[in-house]
């Protein structure tokens, strides 16, 4: 007993060092990219009187899942301030999946140093592209798809261990937080399950689409207006290697499934045999629901987003072959391997978010300009506030990606970016948003006329500018940096 509890212990003691790893090579960046997307309504949970106008572009989003109550409910009853407490929900996640994927390589492989290599590959691939999907492994910030992850992959163990009530409630968990994610998961499960039912290989794929996303087509041009600007999901639009980022991991699989036979992995072979499967149902999904233009409204299914969970298996598999054939207890060939690897993750990710500091700790003052302006914007103005902004401004030079609702904590009208993605699950908000757009064009040539028309038409009472666009505008500016200034509408 005493030795299954130290054993425990290191277990333990090893995966919080690995978070703490993963966390130093990947970054942290709590209000960026889809932030925007998922924090608003955290916020307006935590504070009704927020967001009086625009709320329905997240609120869509947020009604299909439980993630910003639960986040909620956990600040109020921790009295935690909410950047406090999202670093240690990212923290907290970080853990879970390396934990799940421990206990998954547990009933994997026979010798610890294949389990670690497993776990270890993933932890230093959390921000790897997922083909052609847009998704990482893992985001640099807090979000149900993380959540959804790891309850993924404890079901998948559970799954292998024949305990489907608790596999189940995973399940069920991942479903709370995202239903889309949840459903590839489920998917996968019932995969393996009918594959011991039925030696022939049975395929049974399970779907438990999101409800609330309506699945009739959809002719409006203001739809696919917003539809086109998420090339990603559209199957015809990605490109030759990221085509090869679908097809390769069957391969991948085959090989490994080989080896798996010969060593008598029975659990190994049983995965990689699904993991074929059901790469191949998806990506045959995929073509069924892009390349028919009367199905371009099911393309928002995004039947791709399977992968997500297949590159979570392939790299925990693929590490777990590599220790045990290649790294062995060579502590040089470890070093060789996750030494270089890490560091080229590092970079890449300081190049993602080059004006931000790479790890940004909670209620240390931000470095970045637009960062600093829309904190201003957060202590200085009206909860009743309403801004516009440049419809592309997360994608401007300096930007970062950072979101203005969730990190100011203001009503802005419609983007071109997160509000279009919105637009893409939910068309009923496609009018809405196209109106909005249609008033914002031509942005950078604005004039004073052209900006007092926004309050007139959509009640907006400030505007954040970039220094060199609009100079012709003299409003009121009590805030102003090198890269924006905030002004307010007369």
């Amino acid at each position: 007993m005493n030795e299954i509890r130290l054993e425990r212990y290191k277990t333990g003691i090893g995966l919080l060092l690995l978070t703490g790893a993963a966390l130093l090579v990947h970054g942290y960046h709590p209000f960026a990219e889809d932030a925007e997307i998922y924090l608003p309504a955290v916020e307006k949970i935590l504070h009704p009187e927020l967001f009086p106008v625009g709320r329905e572009f997240f609120a869509a989003h947020a009604s299909l899942t439980l993630f910003p109550n639960v986040v909620a409910f956990s600040l109020r009853v921790t009295h935690l301030p909410l950047e406090v407490g999202l670093f240690i929900w990212h923290l907290t996640s970080i853990f879970l999946l390396l934990l799940a994927c421990w206990e998954l390589n547990r009933k994997c492989f026979p010798h610890p140093k294949a389990r670690w290599a497993g776990v270890a590959l993933v932890a230093a691939l959390l921000t790897i592209p997922v083909a052609g999907t847009a998704l990482y492994i893992m985001d640099q910030y807090l979000n149900p798809r993380n959540l959804a992850a790891f309850a993924g992959v404890f079901a998948v163990a559970s799954g292998l261990d024949k305990k489907y009530i608790r596999a189940l409630l995973w399940l069920l968990f991942a479903a709370t937080m995202h239903p889309l994610m949840a459903a590839f998961a489920f998917s996968y499960c019932a995969l393996l399950v009918a594959m011991d039912k039925f030696e022939t290989g049975a395929i049974i794929v399970g779907s438990l689409l999101p409800f609330g996303i309506s699945l009739a087509p959809q002719t409006s041009r203001a739809y696919h207006e917003a539809a086109i600007r998420h090339g990603f999901h559209y199957i015809q639009r990605w490109q030759w290697y990221e085509w090869l980022g679908i097809l390769a991991p069957v391969a991948i699989f085959w090989w490994l499934r080989r080896i798996a036979r010969r060593r008598q992995w029975r659990e190994v072979g049983r995965m990689c045999r699904g993991l074929m499967v059901y790469d191949l149902v998806y990506f045959a999904a995929a073509l069924v629901v892009d390349f028919p233009a009367r199905f371009e409204s099911l393309a928002r299914l995004q039947p791709l987003r399977s992968l997500h969970l297949l590159y979570i298996l392939m790299f925990l598999l693929l590490g777990g072959f590599l220790g045990e054939y290649l790294l062995k207890n060579r502590v040089w060939r470890w070093l060789a391997l996750f030494v270089p690897l890490s560091i080229g993750m590092f970079m890449t990710q300081c190049s993602l978010f080059p004006d931000s500091a790479h790890l940004e700790w909670p209620g240390v003052a931000s470095k970045n300009q637009w960062a600093q302006a829309f904190i201003w914007i957060r202590s200085n103005t009206p909860p009743s506030a309403v801004f516009a902004l440049d419809p592309v401004y997360m994608q401007l030079p300096g930007e970062d990606a950072i979101g203005f609702r969730c990190l100011a904590q203001r009503s802005r009208l419609a983007d071109a970016i997160k509000d279009s993605g919105a637009v893409s699950m939910f068309p009923p908000l496609a009018d809405e948003w196209w109106t909005q757009m249609q008033a914002l064009n031509g942005w950078k040539n604005f004039q004073r006329n052209d900006l007092l028309r926004l309050k007139t038409q959509f009640g907006a009472s400030w505007v954040v500018l970039q220094n060199e666009a609009n100079p012709a505008v003299d409003f009121e500016c009590p805030f102003q940096n090198d890269s924006v200034r905030v002004c307010r509408l007369p």
